[in-house]
């Protein structure tokens, strides 16, 4: 594979001006196709097979002209204080609020809560259900307007009015202040990590052109496949993490190629067979533990992975091609300087030679590191390992849950319609559940209803049910149950379970299907179904890092302890999601108003891409060691020419990732919050703390068996070169100059 890319390197070297021009291309094109194409729907999760899915599809069968899962809103009147909402002029406020949403566009019907006795005990707050034709995606502005218009009106006559539900539901736009801070941060570590204002603006520069095209092919694609924003945000937010941290490896690559002495054009063959494979395995990881989000069964999360998998995939072919080809067209600019003066007259053309700079004076902070770690192994080992597991504990109390209006910002009108319904009506207001009675091969429909109702009613946590809803075929009832207890709660989860266990015994007697859906039941089965597909799912990622490490690096300690180091990188990561998403530590520091369940997707989805991105820099950070052990060099001189090579860069490519991720922080959605948030801390606890600490400390405990392979694994695993070994015969003698030498390990315990 070296010898490949070492080709193409040298080739988009060659041929900048086409290969730049062919990435042009392809930007303008994607970028045309995003604006011409229809604007995506946002779909409502849904996870095929499960009772709550499959209670929904039997609504819209037996349901026709009613959406099961379509747009609703809730108009929550308060009366002002000392008065009654029932009072004759707030009464006249209320209707006449309604009536101005009578027969507008795509609106279905709007209940009188003075008619259906929509009104607090009390007789202060009462609510409207305003149902749609459409989606929440598909509401039109003037729709939309006609909503929040008709709550001024209310307010204007001296009410108190909140909206609820998802008819004001938007999607969230990227391009905020934060995600142009996490940018800004990455700019200042690329061009103190490469020393050159150009090199640091040909990393960006690579990353977002890839970004921009992976963005307009979402959005090109959002309508025929149904692609959410959350899809694009992904996409973005990974494709300018790893599109940065790609480009900045391939760069110092061919920046130290330069160091040794070799053209321009082989320093960019050779960055790219070396560190490029690097990156091509790299890349790989993180495509393959995306796509596999597929298994899971949820058509969302198969969509982000897919999204992110297609981003991560541009990011690898540009770093591969367009950046060997900014090398030839930005020439020596791209050195520091204290490197272009020696290098001068390669690049323009000389016969003349200059030495190849060496590494004299002080050791750098990489080198200095890992002399450190070599001299005492075990304690650094004791303290990384101990600390992760101390980040690790409160993952034990992993909640999983769905957002909703009580995970809004107190200054939302949504939250503030949720809280309004709980003082009024109790918590369990808020997420009702809907019992579905199909009597398609009963005899008596009325009879088997009632057996429900009154089931159901009988059981604790239940408020109240209200009248069943017949169908026009009479073999479908619908009636809804109002838990006591707010929608997360654990109390709600287990009325769910209890109702469902209640009504097996009528389906037994009865011979009907009776099914217990809404959207609390149904973020309760995806939280089950997450909670349940974790462990298969981490277990086969596990397994694909330990046997692609086993083909890389033939080792088989080496995959063992990255997979160990993973689950620890991990479980710290939702250690800090428990500590901050539930138990409100750190909250408000970084804008997160309410807390609660972690939702439901992360931990699989935080799994998938963290996989990937440990693999990075477990392979930048070792690609170089056993470089220096196959090249016969002790292996405490190879953990140490490691990271005097690489320590350094993948510091910096961390450092860019963290400040990417937390740039999305900021961004009011709670899923791209906690996506944000869980993988700045899986970056920074992997890449400081596992690559930078355990994996030497283990390597120096290790020594040479840390490179140990049976023989009959030795003659069966293919042989992927990513160190580079067969480019050796692809460098002229008179361009080849020896690497610079590791400096010898102090005397001591430990020379490998």
């Amino acid at each position: 594979m070296a010898t490949f890319l070492y080709r193409i390197g040298r080739w988009a070297f060659r041929r900048r001006r086409l290969v730049g021009g062919l990435w042009l291309g392809a930007l303008v094109l994607a970028l045309a196709a995003a604006a011409m194409a229809p604007e995506g729907e946002e779909e409502d999760l849904s996870m095929p097979g499960t009772e709550s899915q499959k209670a929904f599809d039997l609504l819209d069968e037996r349901f026709p002209e009613s959406n099961s899962q379509g747009a609703e809103a809730r108009l929550v009147f308060r009366a002002p204080d000392g008065q009654r909402v029932t009072a004759r002029e707030n009464k006249a406020a209320v209707q006449d609020t309604l009536g101005s949403l009578d027969g507008g566009d795509q609106v279905a019907s709007a209940t009188d809560p003075f008619e259906s006795g929509e009104v607090s005990e009390d007789g202060t707050i009462a609510f409207s259900t305003i149902t749609y034709t459409e989606g929440a995606v598909d509401l039109t502005e003037s729709t939309k307007s006609a909503l929040e218009d008709a709550a001024d009106k209310a307010r204007d006559a001296g009410l108190t009015v909140e909206v609820g539900g998802s008819a004001l539901d938007s999607e969230e736009e990227p391009g905020g202040t934060t995600e142009l801070i996490g940018v800004a941060v990455a700019a200042v570590v690329l061009v103190l990590a490469l020393g050159s204002l150009v090199a640091a603006g040909l990393s960006l520069l690579t990353a977002l052109l890839g970004v921009a095209i992976a963005f307009g092919l979402v959005s090109a694609l959002a309508a025929p496949l149904g692609l959410t924003s959350t899809v694009a945000i992904l996409a973005l937010m990974l494709g300018l993490a790893v599109g940065i941290d790609y480009a900045l490896f391939i760069t110092s690559r061919f920046r130290d190629e330069c160091a040794q002495g070799s053209e321009p054009e082989e320093a960019a063959g050779r960055a790219v067979g070396t560190a490029g494979s690097a990156v091509v395995f790299a890349g790989a990881t993180v495509f393959i533990a995306l796509v596999g989000l597929g298994v899971v069964g949820i058509p969302e999360l198969t969509k982000m992975g897919m999204g992110g998998a297609g981003a991560v995939a541009l990011a690898v072919l540009v770093a591969l091609t367009l950046v060997p080809a900014l090398f030839g067209l930005f020439g020596r600019r791209i050195l520091p300087r204290a490197l272009r003066k020696a290098t001068s007259d390669r690049w323009s053309g000389s016969e003349r030679q200059h030495a190849a700079p060496t590494a004299a004076g002080r050791a750098g902070l990489s080198t200095r590191w890992a002399r450190f770690v070599l001299r005492r192994p075990v304690a650094v080992l004791m303290v990384a390992g101990l600390g992760l597991g101390a980040v690790a504990l409160p993952a034990l109390s992993l909640e999983l849950g769905l957002p909703g209006d009580e995970s809004k910002s107190v200054e939302t009108t949504q939250r503030r319609a949720y809280d309004l319904l709980s003082e009024g009506f109790g918590p369990g207001f808020n997420g009702p559940l809907t019992v579905v009675v199909d009597t398609s091969k009963s005899a008596d429909t009325r009879a088997v209803t009632n057996q429900v109702v009154k089931t159901v009613r009988g059981l604790d946590g239940v408020a109240s049910v209200g009248d069943p809803v017949l169908s026009r075929t009479k073999d479908t009832a619908v009636l809804t149950a109002v838990p006591k207890t707010a929608p997360n709660s654990g109390e709600t989860k287990d009325l769910v379970n209890a109702i469902r266990g209640a009504v097996s015994g009528v389906e037994a007697d009865t011979g009907a299907t009776i099914l217990v859906t809404g959207n609390t039941a149904m973020n309760i089965d995806i939280s089950e179904a997450m909670s349940d597909a974790l462990i298969p799912y981490l277990t086969v990622v596990i397994g694909l890092a330990v046997l692609l490490l086993l083909v890389v690096f033939r080792s088989v300690l080496v995959p063992v302890k990255a997979a160990l180091g993973f689950l620890l990188s991990v479980g710290a990561a939702f250690g800090v999601l428990v500590a901050v998403f539930q138990w409100g530590w750190a909250a408000d520091l970084l804008g997160i108003e309410q807390t609660g369940p972690v939702m439901s997707l992360m931990p699989i989805l935080i799994i998938g891409i963290v996989f990937g991105l440990a693999m990075d820099y477990e392979v930048f950070l070792l690609t170089r060691m056993r470089e220096a052990h196959v090249h016969g060099a002790s292996p405490g001189e190879a953990i140490v020419g490691g990271f005097r090579h690489s320590g350094r860069v993948v510091a910096a490519a961390a450092i860019i990732m963290i400040s990417v991720f937390a740039g999305f922080v900021g961004m009011s959605s709670p899923t791209i919050q906690t996506m944000g948030v869980g993988l700045a801390a899986a970056v920074l606890f992997d890449a400081f703390v596992v690559r930078m600490a355990i994996v030497p400390a283990v390597l120096a405990l290790l020594g040479h068996r840390a490179w140990w392979l049976p023989r009959i694994l030795d003659r069966v695993l293919p042989n992927v070169d990513i160190e580079g070994e067969a480019l050796t015969k692809h460098v002229p003698a008179s361009a080849t100059v020896p690497d610079t030498a590791v400096p010898p390990l102090p005397a001591g315990r430990y020379q490998g």
